[in-house]
């Protein structure tokens, strides 16, 4: 059993400038998340995206505001439980919460905080009866690592602003040895620059650009060799690649949180703005995962949304202190 004061549910931006803000208040947290790193959307899936409304920062890249947060809540030595999802919540009898992960990790707590994002993501996957045979073998949803393509061929699929950008990127920065982009349509839903700049590249040859065409069938043994390509005029046609990578987006659901008896609306979770605390005294719903009459799903708002939360968390943790907001810039950071 861990025990902790504050069970953060979700290690994403959000999750972890709580852990600093709970620090301040000499509040201990555990964060539990399903993704094996800290960090949620900003270093699973877009880790080298530019981020321009954070504070202070005129533009920092999602992996790197990451670290700095990582660093931030540092001196507060907060625990993580990573690669596991948080599947149920019970109450024992000294009126604690229990969090019980799918790999049966039991985490105690007076407060929970649920910082979850948008929630579980899963992607959408193109129908290809033998898809889920290459994955991890020639198929990726999700580009962690762009080095993995180094001097290979990779066929890219999608009409936003993921494939477009990637497919930039893997040929500008001659990772790819060739990039092939396909899209069932000969219009894109992209970011307008984007669309030019792949249309342009794809003029010079530096990308290859197929249009009104879906990726169709996948071949090879251990790992995939071919992707089969069906153009909607031109039938079929087979090119060998290394990587398949189709870019769809991904659907997001909350997941075993949507059953533990919270006020949901719309797939997000309704919280009272004083506080964003739930419909259950002693859970507080921040960031993407909540919703409230004029919310905004920025970052930003999801740290203040977390301050608040933290102070009220201490006021039910600590029923009979009065806290006094203390100013870093006078008191400094000491951690624990």
């Amino acid at each position: 059993m861990i025990q902790t004061d504050i069970i953060i549910i979700g290690a994403g931006p959000v999750g972890l400038f709580t852990v600093f803000e709970a620090g301040l208040l000499k509040l201990r947290c555990h964060l539990i998340d399903s993704l094996g790193q800290p960090g949620g959307q900003c270093s699973e899936i877009y880790p080298k995206k530019p981020i321009y409304d954070i504070p202070g920062f005129p533009t920092i890249l999602a992996g790197e505001l990451i670290d700095n947060l990582m660093a931030q809540a540092s001196p507060f030595k907060p625990g993580f439980t990573l690669g596991e999802a948080a599947v149920s919540i019970d109450k024992d009898d000294e009126n604690q919460f229990i969090v019980t992960t799918i790999k049966g990790t039991k985490h105690r707590a007076p407060i929970v905080m649920i910082a979850g994002g948008l929630g579980v993501f899963e992607p959408r996957k193109p129908p290809i009866d033998n898809i889920s045979s290459f994955e991890n073998n020639g198929v990726e949803y999700i580009i962690r690592n762009p080095e993995i393509y180094q001097d290979k061929v990779c066929v890219v699929a999608g009409g936003g602003d993921s494939a477009l950008d990637w497919s930039i990127y893997l040929a500008e920065k001659k990772i790819a040895k060739r990039v092939i982009l396909v899209h069932r349509s000969s219009s894109f839903r992209g970011h307008l620059d984007s669309v030019q700049r792949v249309i342009d590249m794809a003029e010079k040859g530096e990308i290859d650009l197929v249009t009104e065409a879906e990726v169709t069938g996948l071949v090879g043994s251990n790992f995939l060799q071919e992707v089969i390509i069906t153009h909607q005029k031109e039938g079929e046609r087979v090119i060998n690649a290394d990587h398949f990578i189709p870019l769809f987006g991904l659907k997001p659901s909350l997941g075993p949180i949507a059953d533990w008896g919270l006020e949901l609306e719309k797939g997000a979770i309704k919280v009272n703005t004083l506080d964003y605390s739930t419909n259950i005294p002693g859970i507080y719903a921040i960031g993407d995962v909540n919703t409230y009459t004029n919310k905004l799903k920025l970052i930003l708002c999801g740290f203040h949304e977390g301050t608040l939360a933290v102070q009220s968390a201490f006021a039910r943790i600590h029923p009979e202190k009065k806290n006094v907001l203390k100013y870093t810039t006078v008191n400094g950071v000491n951690g624990f």
